[in-house]
């Protein structure tokens, strides 16, 4: 009995502690302000500020952020090249601009296929943009396959649409 006691003691000394430790302030408000242990007493943690983000960069004003293919193919064609040029030479003129070529495909073959297939789309317009003098390091070439359709119609001009390299700049 006596143990049965001092276990229901000991058992509501820890539950009034612990309640004690999560009451709110008398005001009602909620308190946020986080603190750390301080041997000169108790003192509040400074708030992080983040770095402002960068300027945006949109890519050459003017110019077609969108590369289109043929069925089944990835190289770039003549009439694109002038494109992906301007885009190196803006890339070349700001170097703190980093672009992502997200190459896309239509939705008939298989996924895995497709994903390869928008890689490959988006390796080479990379490569072309390196050969305009643009470092590697500031490109990356991403596949979405078929995940992400320019148009949703089952006609060869939406397919058309689908078969594609994106510039995004970040």
């Amino acid at each position: 009995m006596m143990k049965s006691l001092q276990r229901v003691s000991l058992a509501l000394s820890v539950s009034v502690l612990l309640a004690a430790c999560g009451t709110a302030p008398k005001d009602g408000s909620e308190d946020t302000t986080y603190y750390y242990a301080n041997p000169k007493g108790r003192s509040a943690v400074a708030p992080v500020q983040a770095p402002p983000p960068p300027p945006a960069l949109s890519g050459p004003a003017g110019v077609a952020r969108i590369v289109y293919f043929d069925f089944d193919k990835y190289d770039v064609k003549p009439e694109y090249r002038a494109i992906v040029e301007a885009h190196a030479r803006y890339m070349r003129e700001r170097p703190q601009a980093r672009v992502v070529l997200e190459g896309h495909t239509d939705a008939r073959g298989g996924r895995s296929y497709n994903v390869a297939l928008g890689q490959r789309r988006a390796e080479a317009v990379r490569q072309a943009m390196q050969f305009g003098g643009v470092p590697n390091e500031r490109m990356e070439a991403i596949s979405w396959g078929m995940e992400k359709p320019a148009s949703l119609e089952k006609t060869e001009a939406g397919y058309q649409l689908n078969r594609r390299v994106e510039f995004v700049y970040r």
